[in-house]
């Protein structure tokens, strides 16, 4: 429903807002940690559909603080940031710069490292695991921290995603270029 509801609704109409509360009220009553429809909500909030930047980090850091640790929620500010880094790169072109990364220094990758990756359960791995790892490694391989990416790409194995990788560039060429640094920064 929360897909449908983006697809169709007009942007910023308060009675399609509103819908959007009521289908939100309920997957929080039915599965409060659902990762779709975390997914879901969240895109509806990407400026580009119909929200604002405020609004989409707002909401992605207000989950986080209240989700429990080991879920893949805490993955949703890399996504929050990507998309912006997307939108940004799209806008403003050449102007911004391939060499502006959001992703240094930024503590929404080390919230995802400490809260998500550190308490998962590695041996059971959920639904959409590749995704939300590739957010993951993808933030620390453009924070520099390719030693912890490391542990990110090995339990990710080849399965890489387009995004966000291809946000930055040549997905496949990125992919490949931080997993060799990673795999070297990690070697003993």
């Amino acid at each position: 429903m929360l897909a449908l509801t983006r697809f169709h609704s007009p942007p910023q109409d308060p009675e399609w807002r509103a819908t959007v509360r009521q289908l939100w009220q309920q997957v929080i009553e039915r599965d409060p940690w659902n990762r779709e429809a975390h997914h879901e909500l969240l895109t509806y909030l990407f400026p580009s559909w119909h929200g604002t930047g405020g609004e989409m980090f707002h909401w992605v850091q207000e989950r986080c603080t209240h989700a429990p640790r080991g879920l893949p929620a805490h993955v949703l500010p890399l996504v929050a940031l990507a998309e912006s880094h997307r939108q940004r790169m799209e806008a403003e072109g050449h102007r911004y710069g391939l060499t502006i990364h959001p992703w240094t220094d930024n503590p929404s990758t080390w919230q995802a490292w400490d809260n998500w990756w550190s308490y998962r359960a590695p041996n059971r791995p959920h639904a959409a695991f590749h995704e939300d790892a590739n957010y993951l490694a993808h933030a620390l391989s453009f924070a520099n921290r390719h030693r912890e990416a490391g542990e990110v790409f090995d339990a990710i194995g080849p399965y890489a995603t387009d995004v966000p990788w291809s946000y930055c560039g040549d997905a496949p060429m990125l992919f490949n270029r931080h997993r060799a640094w990673a795999v070297k920064a990690s070697a003993p």
